[in-house]
């Protein structure tokens, strides 16, 4: 029998994420490659892919918001969830644009952004994709030879959406290439096509 000292440890955080795709045929997948920006932008344009969004997980501190991920005391990874088809993506290909995207090798770290945040991650929602992230895992660390991989492969935690400002960013300003489509999660009137 739970306690109410059990019920007032019960950390929400630390739960898996239990979201479910708009569509019961579609699949999330979770990833961390450093700044969730271009590694949002770059999931968008994969076929099959239809939906993407910012945020937060693997952290200790529910609710979290950027200034306080950026601090490095919640241990949050910037993390780009993504809904996709597995009929038209399988997700073997997110893993392929996942090692692509990003060096594995380099721990809290991607170019100038250095934080556990931008850890390099695999957040995983079944067992098929954790034994796919595995193997792919150990099929680049073939090809990388005497560098390692540093990439966590983890169950997905709960999934915090980041601030409105950081979803499709690159598309809303602040970035500089072709326009996001609505189908795939951009909202805003000028800067998204379809």
């Amino acid at each position: 029998m739970a306690t109410t000292a059990d019920n007032n440890n019960k950390n929400p955080a630390l739960d898996p994420d239990t979201d479910t795709p708009n569509d019961q045929g579609h699949e999330f997948a979770q990833f961390g490659a450093g700044c969730f920006w271009g590694v949002e932008l770059a999931f968008q344009r994969v076929a099959g892919v239809v939906k993407t969004e910012v945020g937060y997980s693997q952290g200790h501190v529910p609710d979290p918001n950027y200034k306080l991920v950026c601090t490095g005391t919640t241990n949050h990874v910037e993390v780009v969830r993504v809904q996709f088809d597995p009929k038209v993506c399988p997700y073997t290909n997110l893993l392929s644009l996942f090692w692509s995207r990003h060096d594995p090798t380099t721990p809290n770290r991607q170019g100038g952004d250095v934080g556990s945040q931008y850890r390099s991650g695999i957040y995983y929602y079944n067992e098929t994709q954790a034994r796919l992230a595995q193997e792919s895992k150990e099929a680049k660390q073939l090809e990388l030879k005497d560098k390692m991989i540093v990439t966590e492969i983890l169950p997905a935690k709960k999934f915090y959406r980041a601030e409105e400002y950081h979803q499709q960013y690159l598309e809303k300003g602040g970035g500089r290439g072709a326009k996001q489509s609505a189908e795939k999660g951009c909202n805003d009137p000028i800067r998204c096509y379809g």
